[in-house]
């Protein structure tokens, strides 16, 4: 399953943020601004994280913040955030963070093979450092091998 498109309103790049909480509120306004989700995704997102912990944390420099399908979400998306300073999410290895992933799902067949697809390109060390220092949305959509919302995927 290709990930999906990832449209301007979805990328945030050199955000300041206070916290995780900022952090995570800013991939869910880009989910929102792209017509992915409702404001709730935002809130369960950090919900979830207050509940589990960093576990999103899943590589030094990255979170994916994502939340359980739900009425909240309106299709599939992705977000992607860049941190003008990096935060602390309190994981014991990867803080701080500098990247952000929203991930909104329709049903967790989708979650599964989208969280399947990020990780293959997160194989690759540079991708985190290069996303960080992206000045552009050109330069995101093409690490992450991903189409705008108006192309095809390849």
């Amino acid at each position: 399953m290709p990930l999906p498109p990832l449209p301007l309103e979805a990328i945030a790049i050199g955000v300041h943020v206070d916290d995780w909480r900022g952090a995570v509120a800013a991939a869910g306004d880009a989910l929102e601004r792209s017509g992915a989700t409702a404001p709730e995704y935002t809130k369960r997102m950090i919900a979830v994280i207050e509940e589990f912990g960093a576990y999103v944390v899943i590589a030094p420099g990255l979170a994916l913040a994502h939340a359980r399908p739900g009425p909240d979400v309106h299709t599939e998306g992705l977000s992607i955030v860049t941190l003008a300073d990096p935060v602390a999410f309190g994981h014991p290895h990867n803080d701080p963070v500098s990247v952000v992933l929203g991930l909104a799902v329709t049903s967790s067949d989708e979650h599964v093979l989208l969280v399947a697809e990020l990780a293959n390109v997160f194989n690759d060390a540079h991708v985190i450092p290069s996303l960080a220092a992206a000045t552009d949305a050109d330069a995101i959509r093409a690490l992450l091998g991903v189409p705008t919302a108006t192309e095809e995927p390849s």
